[in-house]
């Protein structure tokens, strides 16, 4: 009959009624008033549940001093008894402890395989939305997909058409404005004055109407308002985390996108609006020629566009492919997007239909329609060459190599004059609408 604690023979052993098990009294008394339960089975235990076995013991002698050998030695027992019951806790916590940590460790990894499921579930469905056509039917080509139900509303939709019958009927017959830029005067241009660096690593650079101030993005999301005549930033915003990947001018307003997928818009540097509906990257924005729609594109394969009247999403149309490049016709009722695959993609800006599609050499860099509203300048990433392509016949009229990658392209306002912008240099090619004459650089 050994204690079940310190496992040796007791000198006066009682047992527990609930467990059964023996222990060494002054051992159990001690544990049960300190612990109140049974150190075998955990259960509630009080002094009252111990029952006292009868056995033949030798009286002990009168307690000795620690002079003597048995005075020692009861010294010794008394330290071996509690380092018995103590010896026992630590074990019982060791144990608890272990179950609590494989518990841990288990619901650790089922909810890393969860999230990993989750993860590709998503993937799964952008994919499958991505291939979705428009409306739930065909179209030309079967790569778009509306998002949302209802698609542009009425008010926008009237705007689009009142824009697209104003312009179209004064855009062919408008003269070159008086004072306008020649290509003599245009000959004796040179930088006049740099600027430190503002923003290192800036994607974005974007002049307002009346050419005084001209808006940039930083890596680190700041967007500032440089002004040409302080010749300094006057203004500064923050677009939030993430490097600013375009920005435009709405008027007196100011539009930026970021790398983490988010659309803000201010209006005397205090932020009016925030998107973030796209889900990464927004690559471009552009504005609508009413200045009542702006326009996102991003790697998530989707354009959006947003009614500013009212600073809400007006319609989101998924495709087949990540989007560069963006950009509205003169007249405002096609949309064009550049993708990743190299093909630039066409839309009716009202019903989402894709228009057209013009094959490119590789992901698309730089796009630009021309004010006569048949031309659209673009260029593929690394490219030395940008093709002009004519909208009514659907192919290349004209290839213009500037033996420069070439990273932006942008008509002017008079439609004649071309930019090509790249890490080599700026070249200006220029259209002679009297003598309709090819482009030439200059």
């Amino acid at each position: 009959m050994l204690c079940a604690i310190s496992g040796e023979a007791p000198q006066r052993p009682v047992a527990s009624r609930k467990s059964g098990n023996v222990f060494e009294k002054r051992l159990i008394e001690a544990y049960i008033t300190e612990n109140g339960r049974d150190p075998v089975t955990d259960e509630d235990l009080s002094p009252e549940d111990l029952v006292e076995l009868k056995t033949s013991r030798i009286v002990r002698p009168r307690p000795p001093t620690l002079t003597s050998i048995p005075s020692l030695l009861s010294v010794f027992q008394n330290e071996w008894d509690a380092l018995a019951l103590e010896t026992y806790t630590l074990r019982q916590q060791l144990t608890q402890t272990r179950q609590e940590l494989s518990t841990a460790l288990y619901q650790h990894d089922a909810a890393v395989r969860v999230i990993a499921r989750l993860s590709r579930e998503r993937d799964e469905a952008r994919e499958a939305l991505s291939r979705v056509s428009v409306h739930g039917g065909p179209t030309a080509t079967g790569e778009a997909m509306q998002v949302d139900s209802t698609g542009l509303s009425r008010d926008l939709i009237a705007k689009i058409d009142a824009t697209q019958e104003q312009l179209s009927k004064t855009r062919r017959k408008r003269a070159v404005p008086e004072g306008w830029v020649t290509s003599d005067a245009l000959n004796s241009f040179a930088p006049i004055e740099k600027s430190k660096v503002l923003y290192g690593g800036s994607r974005s650079f974007a002049v307002n109407t009346r050419g005084d101030s001209a808006l940039l993005g930083g890596t680190d999301g700041r967007v500032g308002i440089y002004s040409m005549s302080d010749k300094a930033i006057v203004q500064e915003m923050h677009a939030g985390n993430g490097s600013v990947t375009d920005a435009v001018w709405i008027g007196d307003r100011v539009a930026a996108s970021t790398s983490t997928g988010n659309v803000k818009i201010w209006e005397n540097g205090t932020e009016v609006a925030t998107f973030s509906s796209h889900a990464g990257e927004v690559t471009a924005l552009a504005l609508h020629p009413s200045g009542d729609i702006l326009a996102s594109v991003g790697v998530d394969k989707s354009y959006i566009f947003y009614d500013l009247t009212t600073n809400i999403i007006a319609t989101q149309i998924l495709t087949n492919s990540a989007l560069t490049t963006a950009g509205f016709h003169p007249d405002g009722h096609l949309f064009a997007a550049g993708g990743v695959n190299g093909q630039i993609k066409v839309y009716d800006v009202k019903s989402a239909t894709n228009a057209a599609n013009f094959d490119s050499t590789g992901p698309i860099a730089g796009m630009s329609f021309s004010e006569n509203g048949t031309w659209l300048a673009t260029a593929a990433n690394g490219s030395t060459v940008v093709s002009i392509w004519d909208l009514r016949k659907a192919a290349v009229i004209h290839r213009i190599d500037i033996s420069s990658p070439i990273s932006a392209v942008q008509w002017e306002y008079s439609g004649q004059f071309l930019a090509i912008a790249g890490p080599g240099g700026l070249v200006v090619q220029q259209y002679s609408k009297t003598s309709k004459k090819g482009l030439s650089p200059y």
